[in-house]
């Protein structure tokens, strides 16, 4: 895996569009100083040249994906840029749709319970994994009293994923429009890691990176 001292730049803010880039694509780039945008740097290990949408002072690389990219394409970034954020536009996506609010990820009253991957928000207890039937529980259930509702973390239905995506080893946020961006996030857990969304506002997303 690269690292920040293999790391050469070869090419050093550019402010040119190039071929076949998104007026998305873009207009992110537009939010970042034009110093951070479009660095290449050559990989001696991998024996070619990646071109970092947005490269940050801290050494972290922001990359805007407009389109679905290959398993390999996205392995390859992650294993080339030590910090990697990926940006994606979500505005393309076919059934996928924000649902309801999660509960407090890590309230005590969950310890013993499974979130079910189903589009209505209900839970199981870990006791009854491998049951043909585990008993599902919605919110409103005694056991289920006091547990308060997340303000930033939701539930998601998407009916026709790139499942590309799903596997990715660094932060992924989904750009649906407006002021807030959404990262998918998973809770671990003994059944399988359930995937959520996490709202970011979009101004503190790009002033974190901004010095």
């Amino acid at each position: 895996m690269a690292n920040v001292s293999e790391l050469v730049s070869v090419k050093k803010g550019a402010d040119l569009p190039f071929y076949g880039e998104s007026n998305w694509h873009r207009e992110w780039k537009a939010a970042f100083p034009v110093s951070y945008r479009e660095k290449t740097f050559f990989s001696a290990e991998q024996n070619c040249n990646h071109r970092a949408d947005i490269y940050t002072p801290c050494g972290t690389t922001i990359e805007f994906q407009h389109s679905p990219i290959s398993l390999e394409e996205l392995q390859s970034r992650e294993a080339f840029y030590p910090n990697l954020v990926w940006i994606v536009n979500g505005l393309k996506f076919k059934g996928f749709k924000v649902l309801k609010h999660l509960p407090v990820l890590d309230d005590p009253i969950l310890a013993n319970f499974e979130f079910s991957k189903t589009a209505n928000f209900t839970l199981f207890k870990t006791s009854d994994i491998g049951k043909e039937k585990p008993k599902k529980y919605s919110l409103s259930h005694p056991e289920l009293y006091g547990l308060k509702l997340s303000s930033h973390d939701f539930s998601f239905t998407w009916k026709h994923p790139h499942k590309v995506w799903y596997e990715a080893k660094c932060p992924m946020i989904f750009d649906l429009g407006g002021y807030f961006l959404y990262q998918l996030k998973h809770r671990t857990q003994i059944s399988g890691a359930y995937p959520y969304l996490h709202l970011i506002p979009r101004k503190d997303f790009v002033a974190g990176y901004i010095k």
